[in-house]
């Protein structure tokens, strides 16, 4: 194994980038492997489950992240390290590497078991949703290719990242693309299949899809679009001077508590909507913009968060929650921070939001703007702290059509925030011009 074969295994497995830890004698099995600081670390990494631990003792509160994590082997194949897991410790906050040596048949034990100082721990997130790893000795070839490959690397917290484009910048590579679409004009509407073929796209959330198949990108159940690590997303605007007031939303998880999950979505409406405002018949509607500490007229419910503490931006309860409440207290319905730490996972660390001209003449068609909001960096603590502010809010769109005859419901449960607010999401923000 040398350096560069270690680089094409990464790009044959779908990674477009490279992490790059130098470990410290205390990064080994025993004391798990410290990756940072933030929570920010689980929008890089792909988790396939995530869970609450708690003791009741809130500096002793902890989530555990399931990885499907495999470990390169020195022949270049894969070894599934079926325990692997990063905990994250609230009170720090704090996220450390663990279990990735118990079950696995071809695993590092020397180098991962050990106290040995100046190994470097490779890391990449596979298009599939896994994460590959690869841990080099000081004295390897692989080390050696590193050490030497004179590169001024990017880098994240405790990570240097190795961009495995063409022209090793990935943030280039993406503009230049961005560049390339704009320049076309008007494009008519398309979307791409799994087999990248394109054909047409007639509904009015084609923006999206044609700008991915611009891009090249299929349809990937595991995550949001994505171009060389970055969350592709665009959002339309009457005009390219107006981008910062485009209600975006961020994501749609279902409440996983409170009466909307004990009760059902059918008794749950009868019990906390209302009848259609529009005055259409047999129909009920639970909808409207819920803010934090803010007490909803129609709905009659006030949005909170518990658990989370507003002075220290940090989470004080691993079984904390977002809840919607009654007057007297009770829950309507909530979702714990385990359930939407797992959502917020599909963020990527670097995202990119494009506003989008539309038009309807014989045919549906867009045009792409010269500008884009880029952000840098993101984390959960950041969404809850948004959202105590008022920033996002919960603006939900759930109805049930035939209540007296066979009812037919819609649920749709959303995050949302203005394009403005963006910024405030990311550690790193702009707006780039092309």
């Amino acid at each position: 194994m040398n350096f560069n074969k270690l680089k094409e295994i990464f790009k044959d497995n779908g990674c477009d980038q490279i992490y790059v830890k130098r470990l410290s004698p205390n990064d080994n099995s025993k004391n798990q492997v410290y990756l940072g600081g933030s929570f920010d670390i689980l929008n890089i990494f792909p988790i396939s489950k995530i869970t609450a631990d708690s003791s009741g003792d809130w500096k002793k509160d902890r989530f555990k992240a399931k990885l499907d994590y495999y470990w390169i082997t020195k022949e270049g194949s894969l070894s599934q390290a079926p325990h692997s897991q990063l905990i994250l410790y609230p009170k720090y906050p704090e996220v450390r590497f663990s279990g990735f040596l118990l079950g696995c048949k071809d695993r590092p034990s020397i180098l991962m078991a050990n106290r040995i100082e100046n190994r470097l721990l490779f890391l990449g997130s596979t298009n599939i949703g896994s994460v590959i790893g690869f841990v080099a000795s000081p004295d390897s070839m692989v080390a050696q290719g590193f050490n030497n490959s004179n590169i001024n690397h990017e880098s994240h917290g405790v990570f240097q990242i190795i961009n495995l484009s063409k022209s090793g910048n990935n943030r280039v590579e993406l503009i230049n693309e961005l560049k390339r679409i704009h320049n076309l004009g008007w494009i008519n509407s398309k979307r791409l299949n799994s087999e990248k073929e394109e054909l047409p796209c007639n509904s009015s959330n084609c923006g999206g899809y044609t700008l991915e198949a611009e891009l090249g990108i299929t349809p990937n159940s595991f995550s949001e679009p994505d171009f060389l690590g970055w969350e592709i997303k665009q959002f339309g605007v009457s005009n390219f001077k107006s981008i910062y007031s485009k209600v975006i939303t961020l994501m749609t998880p279902e409440p996983n508590g409170g009466d909307y999950s004990s009760l059902g979505v059918q008794e749950y409406l009868r019990r906390y909507g209302y009848p259609d405002k529009r005055g259409r018949k047999d129909r009920i509607n639970f909808g409207g913009v819920h803010k934090v500490g803010i007490r909803h007229k129609t709905t009659e419910l006030t949005l909170s968060l518990i658990g989370y503490d507003k002075e220290s931006g940090k989470i004080k309860n691993s079984n904390g929650k977002i809840v919607l409440l009654t007057d007297e207290g009770k829950e309507a319905a909530s979702w714990s921070f385990a359930s939407l730490l797992k959502h917020w996972n599909r963020k990527h660390n670097q995202a990119c939001y494009l506003p989008s001209l539309s038009e309807v003449t014989e045919t549906r068609r867009y045009k792409y703007a010269n500008k884009a909001i880029l952000g840098i960096g993101t984390d959960f603590t950041l969404f809850l702290s948004q959202m105590d502010k008022g920033n996002i809010y919960y603006d939900p769109g759930i109805k049930m059509e035939n209540v007296s005859t066979k009812p037919k419901i819609k649920r749709r449960s959303q995050f949302r925030i203005k394009s403005g607010q963006l910024k405030d999401l990311y550690k790193i923000n702009e707006i780039t011009e092309f």
